[in-house]
């Protein structure tokens, strides 16, 4: 099957609502403008360097979504015309996007990750440390920086109920700050959850945007 007749497989199972986050890291320009040819426009990279070199090579309407862990030294380079930065882990982090988003002049469009996978290795504040920097209120005061949902990863696992369960806490997560933090804030509305082979109980789960890469570009090339 080629990359378009891909997409509109998984678009087919997205309901109203759920918008599909094409993953495109490590796949060449080719691949993303033949995505692209298909109708396309929102795209996941997890590598600053990389991201902004397709992002000078394809089309100026793609919507460019940082996936991946964001350093704070490199955020300058993505300010200009990031679309969405999903991994926000730290407030300091949110600091270093507002300044940038000052000097370039635009609000940047964030979510918080949250940290509900049992891997050590995947990034993200624990719940508590997100209640407690939402607490605090700083956040509310950076004019250069929009929170607009959550967004979390399961644990890579083949044990789906376990899956089923962490989606379920994040969803509870999401409607637990929005309802107390972002009441007056219709712009906090994304839940950014699933992935190729789980989305579909992410969706049941609440999911907003589902970030799918294997199942439309096939497996990657390192």
């Amino acid at each position: 099957m080629t990359i378009q007749e891909n997409i509109r497989e998984v678009l087919a199972t997205l309901p109203t609502g759920v918008r599909l986050v094409a993953v495109s890291k490590f796949h060449p320009v080719e691949a993303l403008q033949e995505a692209y040819d298909g109708g396309q426009r929102i795209f996941g990279e997890s590598k600053v360097q990389e991201m902004t070199a397709k992002h000078e090579q394809l089309p100026a309407d793609i919507e460019w979504h940082f996936i991946g862990h964001l350093q704070t030294n490199k955020v300058k380079y993505i300010a200009p015309y990031v679309a969405l930065i999903h991994g926000v882990d730290s407030y300091k982090l949110l600091l270093e996007i507002n300044r940038q988003g000052l000097r370039v002049g635009r609000t940047i469009p964030c979510l918080l990750q949250l940290h509900v996978a049992q891997e050590e290795t995947k990034f993200g504040f624990s719940p508590d440390e997100c209640l407690e920097m939402l607490s605090e209120g700083e956040w509310s005061t950076l004019p250069y920086v929009s929170i607009r949902g959550i967004m979390g990863m399961a644990s890579n696992t083949d044990d789906m109920e376990q899956v089923r369960r962490e989606f379920a806490s994040l969803g509870s997560f999401f409607s637990q700050v929005r309802k107390k933090y972002f009441s007056n804030r219709p712009e906090f509305c994304e839940l950014s959850m699933g992935m190729s082979d789980d989305y579909p109980i992410a969706i049941e789960e609440g999911s907003t945007l589902v970030r799918v890469g294997s199942r439309i570009f096939g497996n990657r090339v390192y």
